[in-house]
């Protein structure tokens, strides 16, 4: 488990089923209504030594202003050739998610995970998907050096050209769970960034009496990428369920209401109906996530 200190400070590198916040204290109540009252330069390793043109992805060419170009016409990945053009993208995707590789050209692993990345960027359409090859050139490793990169393939998340998140060494699927959590702006599952918004959503379905089911969970947890695209399904799935999520690390509000909620390890689900908190399951596995949802639906589940 990681406290929720480091949290901040350093993600997690590998997958738990729930991460602990050690420094909240419980006082949790049932009922809804009472919670309601408020640069040190990093050395670039042997692989950025020598310039290539092989491997991961064929360039295109430099542009001479400041716009990327796709590496093929076929897809929607930017190959950045320049410090400015890298800053011209972050800066021109405004509020989208950035997700950008850093790769070498004789990387295999970066072979491996730039094609993954193109079918995400051909299904992702609010999401900019950046490819810098480390060692393209004198320019690309100081970029590199600037971005704190010293293993490839490594994936950096961007948005309001501010790094929220980032990886190195995983797999496709880590990479997928990734772009769903951080990107995620326009699914079936409500986005909750205050109290304010948990009250306003509660009330938005008191009279239709559906299970409100509450995602709260943390920027840099593994546990919460890794369940979310689970959410993303039932949410679809589930006409008579409502999904919400909420980060508790977005902000001070967003930090009290997992104190008042009495919430130590994150991911937690809140099952709430009739503005009472009727349940709660910690953890990110599938299947139980699925029956404790079914449970409070009342359907009868038999484990």
């Amino acid at each position: 488990m990681a406290t929720f200190t480091n949290l901040i400070v350093k993600p997690p590198q590998n997958l738990y089923s729930t991460t602990k916040l050690t420094s909240f204290s419980s006082h949790y109540n049932p009922k809804l209504q009472s919670f309601f009252p408020k640069k040190t330069k990093t050395l670039i390793p042997q692989l950025f030594i020598t310039c290539s043109t092989g491997g991961a992805a064929v360039s295109t060419g430099s542009t001479s202003g400041g716009t990327a170009k796709k590496v093929k016409d076929e897809d929607k990945v930017l190959h950045i050739h320049t410090a400015v053009e890298f800053e011209t993208a972050l800066r021109e995707a405004k509020q989208k998610l950035v997700v950008v590789e850093f790769a070498a050209s004789h990387s295999k692993q970066s072979s491996k995970m730039y094609p993954f990345m193109v079918n995400l960027s051909k299904t992702c359409n609010d999401v900019v998907f950046l490819l810098v090859m480390g060692d393209e050139s004198d320019e690309m490793r100081e970029l590199c050096v600037t971005e704190k990169i010293d293993k490839v393939p490594h994936f950096s998340f961007y948005k309001n050209m501010e790094k929220i998140h980032e990886e190195e060494g995983i797999g496709p699927d880590m990479l997928m769970g990734d772009v769903l959590y951080y990107g995620d702006n326009h699914s079936g599952v409500v986005q909750l960034h205050n109290r304010e918004d948990v009250e306003k959503l509660i009330a938005d379905h008191k009279a239709d009496k559906k299970l409100l089911v509450l995602d709260v969970g943390l920027k840099h947890c593994g546990p919460c990428v890794k369940v979310y695209p689970t959410v993303l399904k039932l949410s679809k799935q589930m006409d008579t369920v409502v999904f919400a999520r909420m980060n508790g690390d977005e902000n001070e509000s967003c930090m009290q209401f997992l104190k008042d909620m009495d919430v130590v390890e994150v991911p937690t689900f809140l099952f709430i109906r009739d503005g009472e908190i009727c349940g709660r399951y910690v953890g990110s596995g599938r299947g139980e996530l699925i029956g404790e949802i079914l449970r409070y639906q009342g359907v009868r589940v038999t484990y």
